[in-house]
């Protein structure tokens, strides 16, 4: 827990489609970025789901998928860029966009899929135990038991309590999935931080129905930052009049004014949560967080929810670096669309003209105060 108590950690989310280099990680490096999010999910593998073989039933880990994860963990150490490791799907959970875009939720149908997703972090564990650039083991990105099952994040919160209440000790049981999984990785090793979300894709209030933290001491909690997602996203630039931050805006039949104060009252949940349950604040990590970078306004939004994360004390890991399989959320690419020469090929993207900009700024100035204070 050392590199997360001595002081707020910043980086990255890595979240390519190919096995991330030493370039792309000396990037990071160059910028004052101190860790990513590296997820492999979207890497080809020998079999369907890399690394775990199949999500329809999980056996063994698959050699030569690992030696290549265990490599790009040697060139993150290289780059001295500390790495949380991040399934995007788990046995019975298969991530969404390898699953022809159909929520997985077997996980949270049949306890099954439970007995094999620890079997599968115990052998990734030991495959890696040690690794000096890990820092901690992020379960599964953004759990999601509750959508399929027809909950929804606009209900009232009686009737999300409701039906929390009702899911204890089923298989939707995301709390008790969590305590699982972190017991079976304890079995096998007892020190390494282990990361986990909450529910609702994350959401800051992901954590506000589990009934207390984890019963461990080396557990850091993450929630990912998105909201208003109608103005953050992709879609809102589809809008004959998109919404525009910070104003008021109408989001599924409601009215809503987004503004700094608003952003600071969201992702104070999960601190408030911590603090009622005793949790030190410096275990909790916006491990997302970002808006579509085409959005004129989306400097503002980015510099309102650091301001926040820095006042809150929080750990955090920007959406996305260079994610070349899509643009959107890549700030160094500016307020622009990219020209279709970007698309050509790998090398392209990768010498395609990249730097500081408006959209990068609010990330940018705070990354380069670790490089200053070295």
């Amino acid at each position: 827990m050392v590199f997360w108590s001595e002081k707020p950690r910043e980086g990255g989310n890595s979240f390519n489609d190919t096995p991330p280099d030493l370039e792309y990680f000396q990037a990071l490096a160059n910028y004052g970025g101190e860790w990513v999010r590296l997820s492999y999910s979207k890497w080809d593998g020998q079999e369907r789901d890399f690394l775990m073989g199949s999500a329809d039933g999980y056996e063994q880990l698959v050699e030569d998928d690992l030696a290549i994860l265990i490599k790009t963990l040697d060139l993150a150490d290289q780059a001295g860029i500390k790495v949380v490791l991040t399934p995007l799907g788990l046995p019975g959970s298969r991530w969404t966009q390898n699953n022809d875009g159909k929520i997985d939720d077997r996980i949270y149908q049949d306890k099954a899929y439970w007995d094999q997703s620890a079997a599968f972090w115990q052998d990734l564990v030991i495959a890696i135990n040690g690794h000096p650039a890990i820092v901690a083991y992020n379960l599964v990105n953004e759990p999601t038991p509750e959508r399929p099952a027809g909950l929804e994040s606009s209900m009232t919160e009686e009737q999300i309590a409701e039906w929390h209440e009702a899911q204890r000790g089923t298989a939707r049981d995301l709390f008790a999935l969590t305590s699982y999984l972190v017991a079976a990785i304890r079995e096998v090793d007892e020190a390494t931080p282990i990361m986990v979300d909450g529910g609702f894709y994350g959401s800051a209030n992901g954590f506000n129905h589990w009934p207390s933290g984890i019963d461990d001491d080396r557990v850091l909690y993450d929630f990912h930052m998105y909201e208003p997602w109608a103005a953050t996203s992709n879609a809102n630039l589809k809008r004959d009049k998109p919404l525009v931050y910070p104003g008021t805006m109408e989001i599924s039949g409601r009215t809503e004014h987004w503004d700094a104060d608003r952003i600071k009252a969201t992702i104070r949940q999960p601190l408030d949560w911590a603090e009622d349950h005793n949790i030190p604040a410096n275990r909790i990590v916006m491990g997302e967080y970002g808006c579509m970078r085409r959005l004129e306004w989306c400097p503002d939004y980015l510099e309102d929810v650091l301001t926040a994360a820095e006042e809150l004390g929080y750990h955090w890991a920007f959406y996305s670096f260079r994610e070349y399989s899509w643009d959107g959320m890549d700030y160094e690419l500016g307020g622009e669309k990219v020209r279709w020469t970007f698309w050509d090929s790998p090398e392209a993207q990768k010498a395609y003209p990249r730097g500081p900009t408006p959209q990068f700024e609010p990330i940018r100035k705070r990354l380069q105060q670790n490089l200053d204070g070295q």
